[in-house]
């Protein structure tokens, strides 16, 4: 009986520390990809440098990334990683901010973001085995982080009117260090053990086909919002569109994130259904899109985001959850991000050629990938529906 009244009070604190996690996480993230480009250009960097700077944490993602998680996971140290990599993100923030020579800041903030781009799948791979342990749902949790993206952005966009933008480095580098402080309250989690053959789960995940079809598909589908990312805010403002019209439609896309990571625990349908559809609706909105339609449309198909970007994450979260043994969860989200790094940074910088050519045109070349994406999910439906794994080695 004790065991019992003990698993419920360790789901809320789980929960709880997770929440707070995530939401600290992505508030770092949301006072840092608006803002930190703000900042290299007020102490006198130029655009060259911060075209170089800013492309460092995509490089990270499928270079250094992999080989920390694999780490990680090894010495069964996860959640102590996680603990790690945020405290080293915020001492090397705060050191950045010390810095206004180019190189220096290019080298610190290169060493920084090897730790911290791990941050993220460690974090993810330490929810799934807590969901898995207590029959838990991701979307609740995550939705935390999506809610402190907007609430960080925000909050760091009034500060540039009340602040220099010399001095905006520690804001950002105070929220990583809040985001440290919070680490260390996450609940430990009991180490999965390999069973038999899977104590080489490492490589047999590498050839596996039906995991090796999640993060394809994943990274399709993500990758296919690099064109948003890049020159949406840039041809809507060409469109005549204000600073203030411009931010309601980015935040419209992501309250309907937050409103479908609210929703998903009453999905019933299997996941890689949810991916299909999750491809399907990204296709739609990228056509959609690339017709520059008025903007009651628009701010329709901004609504999109919650299914193109929201329910690809669900989807892909419920199937790594399934099909990923425990004692390798970490490395499986190490090649998930590693995956999604290089088709988007790819994709990113074969956008900008095809941009200057023929605007919005892009956005066909996204709703391809996404189509893609959901042909390439269909078609390994069979494998999916098994949630034992080929490479649970049993």
């Amino acid at each position: 009986m004790s065991t019992q009244a003990q698993i419920p009070t360790d789901s809320r604190r789980f929960s709880t520390g997770l929440a707070l996690f995530y939401a600290s996480c992505f508030g770092l993230v949301g006072t840092h990809l608006p803002f930190f480009p703000v900042w290299l250009k007020a102490v006198g960097i130029d655009a060259a440098w911060i075209g170089i700077i800013t492309a460092l944490p995509a490089i990270s993602r499928f270079t250094v990334l992999p080989f920390v998680t694999s780490l990680a996971e090894r010495r069964q140290a996860v959640r102590q990683a996680i603990s790690v990599t945020a405290f080293a993100t915020a001492i090397g923030l705060l050191v950045i901010g010390t810095q206004q020579q180019a190189v220096a800041v290019f080298v610190i903030y290169a060493a920084t973001c090897c730790l911290w781009t791990p941050m993220t799948p460690l974090t993810d791979a330490y929810a799934l085995r807590g969901v898995r342990r207590y029959g838990l749902n991701y979307g609740p949790l995550r939705l935390w982080g999506s809610a402190a993206f907007v609430v960080g952005a925000l909050a760091c966009g009034l500060l540039v009117d009340l602040i220099s933008a010399r001095h905006l480095i520690w804001v950002i580098a105070a929220v990583a260090a809040m985001c440290a402080l919070i680490s260390l309250g996450l609940q430990p989690l009991e180490a999965p053990k390999p069973a038999g053959t899977a104590a080489h789960g490492d490589s047999r995940l590498l050839r596996d086909p039906a995991f090796l079809a999640i993060i394809a598909t994943s990274a399709l589908v993500q990758g296919s919002h690099a064109a948003y990312y890049t020159f949406a805010s840039i041809a809507w403002q060409q469109a005549g569109y204000g600073g203030l019209t411009i931010a309601g439609l980015w935040v419209l896309g992501v309250i309907a994130e937050i409103a479908l990571f609210a929703y998903s625990p009453r999905f019933r349908q299997p996941f890689w259904l949810l991916v299909v559809i999750a491809a399907l609706s990204a296709a739609l909105r990228w056509v959609i899109t690339a017709q520059s339609p008025p903007i009651a449309v628009l701010a329709v198909v901004q609504l999109a985001h919650g299914l193109s970007f929201g329910l690809t994450q669900v989807g892909t979260m419920g199937l790594i959850a399934q099909r990923v043994p425990g004692h390798v969860m970490a490395r499986g989200q190490g090649y998930l991000v590693a995956c999604a790094g290089i088709v988007t940074s790819s994709t990113a910088i074969a956008s900008g050629r095809i941009y200057e050519s023929f605007g919005q045109g892009v956005y066909y070349l996204m709703a391809a990938m996404a189509f893609t994406a959901a042909m390439i999910m269909f078609l390994s439906r069979h494998r999916l529906d098994h949630s034992d794994g080929a490479a649970s080695g049993g």
